[in-house]
C-alpha cells in the first residue's frame, strides 16, 4: 500500500464512468422505446421486418466496438479509448436525429453502436483498477447501474416525446454525452497497469500516489509484447473464457430481445404506446434495482449470483406468457429487468474480477463481442415472433428458453472457476 495519503477522490472517476455509461444505455435502448413511433408512422413508415434488421444491424456495430475496442484499450490505454467511444456514439445520435431517410437513419445507428459496445469494456477496466481492495463489486455495481439508468431516461422521454413530437427529439437528447467529453479528457487519470505494461513506471507511481492505491507490480520487458486475446486461453482459462462466452451470448440475446420488442409486443396485445413504453421502463427500473442488490450480494458472497439472475428472468417470463392483468405484468416486466440487464452486470463483473488488469478490457470486450452474436440474434428473433403474430405469451415463453440454458452454463461454470481464477490471479501477480 503507498504510505502517502491520497491526494485526489476517487469519487470522480466513478462518477465520469457512471455517466459515460448512463449515455452508453440511453443511446444503446433508445432503439426500442421508440419503436412505436418508428414502425408504421412518418417519416419512415418502416415494417416490423425492416425495424427488425436494422435493429440487428446496429449491433453488429456493437460486436465490432467490443471486440476492436475492447482490445485496443489494452493497447492504447483506458483514456483515450473512453474519451474518443463516448464522443463517436454522441455524434452518431445526433445524426440519427436528423437523419432524412432510414437508410441514412440506419447507417448512424450502426456507427453508433460501435462507440457503445466499445465504452463499457473499458468504463469497467478503469473501474475495476481504481475501486478500493475489498470493495470492487460493490463499486462496480453501482457504476454498471449507469446503463440501467439510462434506459430509464430514456424511457421516460420517449413516454414524454414520442406521441406529441415524434423519435427526432428523443434521439438529440442522446447526443448530450458530448457534454462529458471534455471533463473525461481532462479529470480521468490513465490505468496504472496500462502504464506499466508500456514501461511508463513513473507515470504509474505518480497516479497510485495521488489516488492511494496499492502498488501494481511492474512489467518486465520480455511480457509487454504478449498478446491479451491470447492471455485469455493461457494458464488453465480457455475453458472458464468458452462458458463466459456462451453464457453472455444467451443473456445478451434474452436483454436485446426483450429491451426492443417489449413496448411493440404490448402495442399489439392491445396497450397505447404510452402505456407500451412503460412496460420498458417497469423492466429499466428492475435492472436498476437488481443492479445494485446484486452487487451488494456479490460484494458478500462473489458474482456467482449470476445463476439466480437468470432463473428470475425466465420465471418472470414464464409468468408473462399466462397474460395477466397490467398491474401484474408491470411487476412481471420488472423481474425480468432485474434478471436480465442485472443478470449481465453481474457477469460482467464476474468477468472483470476474473481476468487480470493487463487482459481485463480485452476479455470483456471478448466476451460482449462474442455475446453480441446473441444481442444480434435478439431484435429479429423477436421481430420473427412479432411477424407470426404470437403475441405476449409465445414471446414471453421464447425469450424465456434462453435464460434457462444460461443458469445451466453458469452451474458449469462455477465448479472450476475458483480454481482458474487463482489461477489467473497467480499469473498476474508474476506479471
Amino acid at each position: 500500500m503507498n504510505s502517502n495519503a491520497p491526494k485526489r477522490s476517487l469519487l470522480g472517476i466513478f462518477v465520469l464512468c457512471w455517466l459515460g455509461l448512463l449515455a452508453d444505455g440511453y443511446d444503446l435502448y433508445v432503439y426500442g422505446a421508440t419503436l412505436p413511433g418508428l414502425i408504421g408512422t412518418p417519416p419512415f413508415n418502416v415494417t416490423p421486418a425492416a425495424a427488425g434488421a436494422v435493429g440487428s444491424l446496429a449491433l453488429v456495430g456493437m460486436l465490432l466496438g467490443s471486440l476492436i475496442v475492447g482490445t485496443l484499450t489494452d493497447r492504447l490505454g483506458r483514456r483515450r479509448i473512453f474519451v474518443s467511444a463516448l464522443a463517436l456514439f454522441s455524434l452518431a445520435m445526433l445524426a440519427c436525429a436528423v437523419a432524412p431517410t432510414w437508410e441514412l437513419f440506419a447507417v448512424f445507428r450502426f456507427i453508433a453502436c460501435f462507440g457503445v459496445g466499445g465504452l463499457l469494456p473499458t468504463a469497467v477496466a478503469l473501474t475495476n483498477e481504481f475501486a478500493p481492495p475489498g470493495k470492487k463489486s460493490l463499486v462496480l455495481g453501482a457504476v454498471l447501474t449507469g446503463p440501467a439508468t439510462g434506459t430509464v431516461v430514456a424511457s421516460l422521454t420517449s413516454l414524454a416525446l414520442l406521441e406529441s413530437s415524434g423519435f427526432r427529439p428523443v434521439y438529440a437528447i442522446g447526443a448530450g454525452g458530448l457534454l462529458l467529453v471534455p471533463f473525461a479528457w481532462f479529470l480521468l487519470p490513465e490505468s496504472p497497469s496500462f502504464l506499466r505494461t508500456q514501461l511508463r513506471n513513473a507515470e504509474a507511481d505518480r497516479i497510485e500516489a495521488a489516488y492511494g492505491l496499492p502498488r501494481t507490480p511492474e512489467a518486465p520487458a520480455s511480457s509487454v509484447r504478449i498478446s491479451p486475446t491470447r492471455a485469455l486461453f493461457a494458464n488453465g482459462t480457455a475453458r472458464t473464457t468458452a462458458l463466459l462466452w456462451a453464457i453472455t451470448v444467451l443473456s445478451l440475446l434474452t436483454i436485446f430481445g426483450v429491451s426492443t420488442w417489449l413496448p411493440q409486443i404490448m402495442r399489439t396485445a392491445g396497450y397505447g404506446v404510452g402505456s407500451s413504453v412503460s412496460f420498458l421502463l417497469a423492466y429499466s427500473v428492475g435492472a436498476v434495482v437488481g443492479t445494485v442488490l446484486a452487487s451488494v450480494a456479490s460484494q458478500k458472497f462473489g458474482p456467482r449470483l449470476v445463476i439466480v439472475g437468470f432463473v428470475s428472468a425466465a420465471v418472470a417470463l414464464l409468468l408473462m406468457s399466462v397474460n395477466p392483468p397490467a398491474a401484474i405484468m408491470t411487476v412481471l416486466a420488472a423481474v425480468a429487468g432485474f434478471g436480465g440487464l442485472g443478470t449481465q452486470n453481474m457477469i460482467n463483473d464476474y468477468i472483470a474480477q476474473f481476468y487480470p488488469a493487463a487482459t481485463r478490457a480485452t476479455g470483456l470486450g471478448w466476451a460482449l463481442a462474442v455475446g453480441r452474436i446473441g444481442a444480434i440474434a435478439g431484435p429479429t428473433y423477436g421481430a420473427l415472433l412479432v411477424g407470426f403474430g404470437g403475441g405476449v405469451p409465445a414471446a414471453a415463453m421464447a425469450f424465456a428458453a434462453p435464460a434457462l440454458v444460461g443458469a445451466v452454463l453458469m452451474l458449469a461454470l462455477r465448479s472450476k472457476t475458483t480454481k482458474q481464477a487463482h489461477v489467473a490471479r497467480d499469473a498476474e501477480l508474476v506479471s
